[in-house]
This record gives structure tokens, sequence and C-alpha cells, in this order.
């Protein structure tokens, strides 16, 4: 082998271990809590989780309404992340106590601030389903977070489900990957300490659900929240996007379906969470 060609051999080999290392996903440092409560500017943030489709824009609607909380659409944080671009930064935030997890708190924490701060209020809410797929990580970057859980029939959630996207799945699709958030929500209630909500009980009777919330969370329930008018409705992807939620106003909710026409495979969540 040639010296021209030892060389690019040897550049080839050094640019492929940086292209592994700065285009693909690093391994998923271990999260860990703040070594001092100094390092959050957040203050007790509230996460709704929920599944899709169970009415987690109408309660963010309703407690944005609130003059202390600020309910914004979904914020999708847990997708932030922080990467190293060379080993040399890597060993220097080593030397310094952060892990990549650590810098992603960091990062997720300045961002949702920044976003209460600018709407001048007290309490920041985030509604983002797929952060039941992340409870263990929020409850580790936020030791004081609140938690609202928010169910609803599972066969509605299903239905729901499919409904809002018919060409883009079948029925039985739109079920399994529903059931998915479903556990997800299960796992998180029984690993945390939080406030369940039904979506049923919600729509049947507003009042007292949402003065159970402001109680849990230690403001004052303001009527406003019964009349939140039209939410600011962003496009599909972030939060729900149809005419109910649209209309403005606490819309009444399906009929549950007898049990033995719910699917098989939603029976058994059905049951854990006394829809039976």
């Amino acid at each position: 082998m040639s010296w021209q060609h030892k060389v690019n051999a040897a550049l080839g080999k050094y640019a492929g271990v940086q292209f592994s290392r700065i285009g693909k996903p690093t391994p998923e440092s271990p999260a860990r809590p703040p070594a001092d409560p100094a390092d959050r500017l957040l203050s007790e943030p509230v996460f709704i989780l929920s599944p899709v489709r169970s009415g987690s824009t109408l309660l963010r609607a309703m407690l944005d309404a609130h003059s202390l909380m600020h309910a914004p659409h979904e914020l999708h944080v847990r997708r932030l992340g922080v990467r190293f671009g060379t080993p040399l930064a890597e060993r220097a935030m080593d030397a310094l106590g952060h892990n990549q997890a650590d810098l992603e708190h960091l990062l997720w924490d300045r961002v949702l601030h920044r976003e209460l701060v600018r709407s001048g209020k007290r309490i920041i809410v985030d509604k983002t389903p797929a952060n039941a797929f992340a409870y263990q990580r929020i409850a580790t970057c936020w030791p004081d977070a609140r938690f609202v859980f928010l169910l609803r029939h599972p066969a509605s959630i299903a239905s729901s489900w499919y409904e809002a996207s018919p060409d883009k799945r079948t029925r039985e699709e739109a079920a399994a990957d529903a059931l998915r958030y479903m556990k997800a929500v299960q796992r998180a209630r029984k690993a945390l300490t939080g406030l369940t909500v039904r979506y049923e009980d919600l729509t049947a009777d507003p009042e007292r659900e949402t003065r159970a919330i402001c109680d849990f969370l230690g403001v004052p329930w303001e009527r406003e929240m019964l009349t939140y008018g039209r939410p600011e409705v962003v496009r599909k992807g972030l939060g729900d996007w149809q005419d109910k939620i649209r209309s403005g106003s606490v819309q009444p909710g399906r009929e549950l379906p007898p049990y033995e026409e719910v699917p098989e495979t939603l029976r058994a969540m059905c049951r854990s969470w006394d829809y039976a």
C-alpha cells in the first residue's frame, strides 16, 4: 500500500468514527436527579399523562383559561436531545459532572421555563401524550413535578384514534397503537403519585372535576375554566385539531360501549381502569 493510500485509509477510518459518533444517536446516559435544586429554573411543573385521544386538549384548554396556569400545545421536550460532537467535549462535560442525560434535562428545563416566563403566568402544564413513555425521565428531571392522569374508556380511545386518521390505519391497528399509550400511562400511575381524572367525568361535570384539579394544584378555582372559548388550535400533531375542540365549550362524551362489544385486546385495560 502506498503512503497516500495509507493516509487515505487512516483518514477514512477516523472519519468513520466521527460519523458514527455524530451521525447516530449515542446510547442513553443514566438519568440522575439534579445535584442541586438551583439546577432547575422551573418549579413544580405539571404534566398531564394520558393516552392519545383522551381529552387532553380539552383539559389543557380549560387549565390554560386559568389566570395562573399556562398550558400550551404539546411540547414534546423529551425529544430534544444533546449529543457530544467530539470525545473531548464529552470528557470536558464529564469533568464538570455532567453526562448526556444531565445536559438534556438542563435543556428541557430551560425551554419550559422560557415558555412559562413568556406567558406571564405561574404554573406550566404540558399535556404531550408521549410523555407517558418517559415518565421516569420527567420525574427525575423535576423531582417536584406534579402529575395528573387523564383516563378514558379504552374502546372510546381506540375508536377516536381510528377516526382521527382512518386512511392510515385499520381499527385493529388503531386499537393496538392506542393500547401502547394506555399501558404506558398505567405504568406511570403505579410508579408516581398524582391525581386521576376521567374524561367521562370531566365532560359530565366539568366544574366538579376542575375544582378537584385546582385543589390538587393548590390554586383557587376560576369559573373561566368552564368557558374557555376557542382555544388556540395548532396543526395536527400538536394536539386535537377537530371541530369538537374548536367549539370552545365542553361537549358531551360518546356513549360507552357494552363490555361484550369491547375488542378483546382492550378488555384487560378496561378492567384495570374500572370500566368493566
